[in-house]
């Protein structure tokens, strides 16, 4: 943090130590488009991270040149140039296969959401004022100065996520800033949430329901991974900011639960697993959600399979869990009984449950060894019958703790026979 106290805002003398700056892809890219009266500089979440001294992820890049000079320049230089949101002043440089956003300073001249009218300009105060939080509106130039407009470096160094104005106005303008305020808050602030901007999303919470599921889910699984996001969805629940989303009750008692199984277990933060133990009881809340946030096939599916009869899995003993590890396979298996864990709270024997948690990493299932050929062998035809008399046997070996010895299988084969030609009788 010693760069971010030698630049109070205003201060733009201390060049930044950012060695991801001077080479590379990144110093190639600004000096493509820092020549002939045009300036460029990298915005946004890089220079957030490197000023926290946190990794940096996408590198974004704001020029004055025109979205129709960049490419100009870009076929110029040979390289590639993707018009990925050109009509917004967005063009996509692609270099040693890193991609970089380049957008041109842009203003608003009428603002209704996501569908702001802009016009380009070379601003960069302006450009800076219409960014969404002081701490993601600083700019770097090729030469390491950070430039601040709207008192982010301070708040940068107090970890204060803070609405750049009147944070009514700025919501207004895209109810998105409501989650993005405390996912932003979550994963780079210290404390309690800004109150000005927490009373403003809860002045505003109404406007949720004008925002499209994508854009709920986008912003959801990025939140409840974050850092914070116990505190974060706790004061969101106490705001009332999750009904509009969620559509239903939340758990945020199960939800830091599953956060702390998560890290006693060193499992990498899953946003489903994490969703679930929010708000997830029964199979009817799953699906709710699945359609609220218009969750993937494959989100869904294991949203559905947490809550579906978790409440059965505590008390099982182990022969019981390696039957529901076979059912379910191991990643539905441990998801369930997680999201059983977490339910249990205080309630629960800690090392029962990291026992059965961890069942997979001590016990593989065998393949079901009785095939169709050993009943074809025994008299049933194929068919109908087939798959009712492998069932029942599947049954019985799994009763039967999974035996492979050739005796045990036989006799699991041939009780399988007489129980459907009894039943049929």
């Amino acid at each position: 943090m010693n760069d971010t106290r030698a630049r109070r805002a205003g201060d733009l003398n201390a060049p930044l130590n950012a060695p991801w700056l001077k080479s590379g892809s990144v110093a190639r890219v600004l000096a493509l488009l820092n020549a002939n009266g045009e300036q460029a500089r990298v915005v946004g979440g890089a220079v957030r991270n490197t000023l926290l001294g946190i990794p940096i992820g996408d590198i974004d890049i704001a020029t004055t040149a025109l979205p129709e000079e960049v490419v100009r320049r870009a076929k110029a230089a040979g390289i590639k140039s993707v018009p990925t949101g050109i009509v917004h002043g967005t063009v996509t440089l692609v270099i040693d296969a890193h991609p970089f956003e380049v957008t041109t300073l842009r203003e608003d001249t009428e603002t209704f959401g996501r569908k702001a009218k802009v016009a380009f300009g070379r601003d960069w105060v302006g450009d800076a004022k219409r960014r969404d939080f002081t701490i993601n509106a600083l700019s770097l130039t090729a030469d390491g100065i950070v430039h601040d407009y709207v008192g982010g470096l301070d708040d940068i160094a107090t970890r204060h996520v803070r609405f750049i104005g009147d944070p009514a106005q700025r919501i207004a303008e895209d109810f998105l800033r409501i989650l993005r305020f405390f996912r932003i808050h979550a994963a780079f602030g210290a404390g309690a949430p800004d109150r000005e901007g927490y009373l403003a999303c809860i002045a505003g919470r109404a406007g949720l329901a004008a925002l499209s599921a994508e854009r709920l889910r986008m912003e959801m699984l990025k939140l409840v991974v974050t850092g914070g996001a116990v505190a974060a969805v706790t004061a969101m629940a106490d705001g009332g900011l999750l009904l509009p989303i969620i559509g239903g009750i939340t758990y945020t008692g199960p939800f830091a639960a599953m956060i702390g199984i998560e890290r006693a277990l060193d499992l990498a933060p899953d946003p489903i697993r994490r969703l679930a133990a929010l708000a997830v009881a029964v199979t009817e809340d799953a699906r709710r959600i699945a359609a609220k946030l218009r969750l993937s096939n494959a989100e869904a599916k294991a949203l559905d399979s947490m809550g579906h009869r978790w409440w059965r899995l505590p008390g099982m003993d182990e022969a019981r869990a390696r039957q529901r590890l076979y059912r379910l396979g191991a990643e539905r298996y441990r998801d369930r009984m997680l999201l059983a864990w977490a339910r249990a709270g205080s309630d629960g024997d800690e090392a029962r449950w990291r026992e059965l948690a961890t069942l997979p990493q001590r016990w593989q299932a065998p393949k079901f060894p009785l095939k169709a050929a050993d009943f074809v062998a025994r008299g049933i035809d194929a068919g109908p019958m087939l798959g009712q008399v492998l069932t029942l046997a599947e049954d019985a070996w799994l009763a039967a703790d999974f035996p492979l010895d050739p005796a045990a299988l036989a006799s699991i084969a041939d009780q399988a026979v007489g129980r459907l030609s009894r039943d049929r009788t």
